[in-house]
């Protein structure tokens, strides 16, 4: 009777098996980034049907790269984003995803660049962090059924999965903060190009219109430079008109800190004179005098939802979209009574 042992596969036969190079296999079974999907599936099935054993961590996810815009980033809104890939790297870290981030313009993110990203990245899912995807992606997008969750976006046509704050009932909230304090002559500082800011004006006008007597005003920004700068300019010039407008929502804090100079430059008491309701409850909030009134987004729980929503489009990708929805909180201050 024979009773030679039979030697277990080593990497290296995995490796010519798979026609790959030894640190290929050696990488992919350690579960670390930088290796296509492809190529890592491949790897996987040979050394499971030669009976190389395989941890259960290493079968698994697929990598993630998030591209967010460099122009948000880098400006005054870098703390609000920072907390939304912190969350990210968390979910990605929990799930086992290979994770990896890139700042990019937004005017150069076409089909053939986000594809290189990808490959470099070697992702197979991709988050557009405060990017609204034209045509030219959406359709590339699609036509390769490349699994996307948009992050702090909506898609209107519910055809990519997303995950944003409830802006519509955010603003809402924001502005009927205002008329419960007796303000009926209410502005709106806002302005961007995204359904999300598009949201909370709407949230704005609804508040508004639920309000027998109640008057608000669309405030547009070009925010081409400082936004609290911006702010500061278009407040004062509405306080010259003596039009009679009591309050201001502001599409942000920073917005709400400029708001808050003008409004003081004017001689005017906050909040007995004049109310100011922000959103995000960024930092810049707990700096003023008074206190900004605020409303809360759960910045890093949108990027663990988002971690969510990938791995249920990896697992099923002919999915109908979804999108999820996360509350905002009222955050009392000073700049409101009572509120």
């Amino acid at each position: 009777m024979n009773d030679q042992k039979i030697r277990r596969p080593r990497q290296a036969d995995i490796a010519t098996l798979a026609g790959v190079s030894v640190s290929t296999v050696s990488r992919v079974l350690a579960n670390e980034p930088g290796i296509s999907e492809t190529v890592r599936r491949q790897i996987l099935k040979v050394a499971a049907e030669n009976g190389y054993p395989v941890k259960p961590a290493s079968e698994a996810v697929a990598g993630g790269l998030a591209l967010i815009a460099s122009d948000g980033v880098t400006g005054t809104l870098s703390v609000f984003y920072e907390a939304i890939v912190d969350g990210l790297r968390a979910g990605a870290a929990e799930a086992g995803m290979p994770f990896d981030v890139r700042l990019v313009r937004e005017d150069r993110i076409t089909p053939d660049a986000v594809r290189d990203y990808m490959q470099t990245a070697g992702a197979e899912g991709l988050f557009l962090v405060g990017i609204d995807p034209n045509e030219t992606l959406r359709g590339w997008l699609q036509g390769t059924m490349t699994p996307t969750v948009l992050v702090n976006g909506t898609d209107p046509r519910m055809q990519f999965d997303g995950v944003s704050p409830a802006n519509f009932f955010g603003a809402y909230e924001a502005t009927s903060r205002l008329t419960r304090a007796g303000h009926r002559r209410i502005l709106h500082l806002s302005g961007s190009h995204r359904h999300t800011i598009r949201e909370r004006v709407r949230g704005f006008e609804a508040a508004i219109a639920a309000v027998p007597g109640a008057e608000g005003r669309l405030v547009s920004l070009t925010l081409d430079g400082s936004a609290s700068r911006e702010a500061h300019d278009r407040t004062a010039a509405a306080l010259a008109e003596d039009a009679g407008f009591t309050a201001a929502f502001c599409m942000n804090d920073f917005i709400a800190v400029g708001v808050l100079e003008a409004v003081t430059e004017a001689g005017l008491r906050v909040p007995e004179d004049f109310a100011i309701v922000g959103f995000d409850d960024l930092p810049c909030a707990l700096m003023t005098s008074p206190q900004l009134s605020t409303m809360r987004v759960d910045r890093a729980a949108l990027g663990r939802e988002a971690v969510s929503l990938m791995l249920s489009r990896f697992r099923n990708r002919s999915a109908a979209a979804r999108h999820i929805c996360q509350a905002v909180v009222p955050i009392p201050g000073g700049t409101v009574p009572n509120a």
